[in-house]
């Protein structure tokens, strides 16, 4: 059988490697296996998200409300944006998916840096778009103006802060950015780590209402999966002017969020209480990892997320992946980006001590 040529392009996007599969070839028991592999909030979910699913669950055998009119009510009030400034998609990967299906196409380029998010190069592929990436492995905006005027790419993905690597562009220095690029140029500031990027610096925090007043050729993505802790309810929104929702709304399938899924996400939007313990303890525990990187003589990039990037020399990344994973620690191996490193979620006080404690009887074995 044959099938669109532009697959054969597309490499399959690598996720993190889940706990039931650690679980089926390890023996360990659940309970004693550490995630810290995609990112989710290790506080979890709001207890109100899990009351409102507990309660709504007799309620699965019904179809969605496909207007999401509660849920974009909330996100109205929470951002000062109109309703209908407001898409919600299953994750804010749908979204990507959304966008690059409205404005790309064979003759269209797409540019992002060397070093991001996979699936802006997977969606863009889908459609036959060349992908134009910057050449260093961080976002610089110089980088990014030259090659805007080099190429006249249809999309531009700022990843704000960035993943795999958490490396965050100012505020200020982004919407110097935005003002030399031309408004029929469709630009995607993924925001799915905002929360904690603003927790941490607020020169670095973008707000959605002032991004599209001010750029109309402007989208920015949020999530429920991080801070909010509903990665597996997926679901995440994007905010944006009329006319861009407009046409990103003909392409939405029908009930493309569950009902629980937008039940849990409202709750959890409510609970700002939750939002904040979470990020709390982000801010508490990230500067035990840049301690240990320092002691070891590992370099890590400065992380504006809820995930620290440790760049690797002597080290492999597979093995030291290897070494945890089989230990019922799961972190993230960047060797499918092409680096020697791994990225590892911020945890708890004591599944951290746990990495600590098993990274150390690993170097103490070379």
């Amino acid at each position: 059988m044959t099938f669109n040529a532009a697959l054969d392009s597309i490499s399959t996007y690598e996720a993190g490697k889940p706990i039931e599969l650690v679980v089926r070839e390890f023996g360990i028991k659940e309970d004693e296996i550490i995630k810290l592999a995609s990112n989710e909030n290790p506080l979890g979910a709001s207890p109100k998200a899990l009351q409102s699913i507990i309660k709504n669950a007799p309620n699965i055998y019904l179809y969605p409300d496909d207007s999401m009119f509660a849920l974009k009510g909330s996100l109205s009030q929470h951002f000062q944006v109109s309703t209908n400034e407001i898409i919600i998609g299953a994750g804010s990967d749908q979204i990507i998916e959304f966008c690059i299906h409205a404005k790309a196409n064979e003759n269209s380029k797409i540019l992002m840096a060397k070093t991001t998010f996979a699936m802006y190069e997977i969606y863009s592929k889908a459609v036959g778009a060349k992908v134009i990436r910057t050449p260093g492995e961080i976002h610089n905006l110089a980088e990014f103006l030259e090659y805007y005027n080099t190429y006249h790419p249809s999309i531009i993905f700022l990843c704000v802060p960035n993943n795999p690597l958490g490396d965050c562009l100012d505020r200020v220095d982004i919407y110097k950015f935005l003002k030399q690029i031309d408004e029929d140029t469709l630009v995607i500031i993924d925001g799915a780590y905002q929360e904690y990027a603003k927790a941490k610096d607020n020169d670095k925090s973008i707000d959605p209402k002032e991004l599209i007043k001010s750029f109309p050729n402007a989208i920015y993505l949020g999530t429920f999966s991080k801070a909010y802790g509903l990665g597996g309810m997926r679901i995440g929104y994007g905010i944006a002017e009329k006319s861009i929702i407009k046409a990103l709304s003909k392409l939405r399938p029908p009930f493309n969020v569950t009902t629980l899924s937008l039940l849990a996400a409202l709750e959890a939007l409510k609970d700002q209480e939750h939002i904040q313990k979470s990020l709390q303890n982000n801010l508490e525990q990230m500067p035990y990892f840049e301690a240990f990187a320092k002691e070891q003589g590992f370099d890590y990039i400065p992380s504006y997320t809820n995930f620290i990037t440790y760049l690797l020399k002597e080290i492999d990344s597979t093995q030291i992946s290897d070494f945890l994973l089989q230990r019922g620690v799961i972190i993230r191996n960047l060797s499918s980006y092409g680096l020697n490193a791994i990225r590892i979620t911020i945890g708890t006080k004591e599944q951290n001590q746990k990495f600590f404690a098993l990274f150390h009887h690993f170097l103490s074995q070379r």
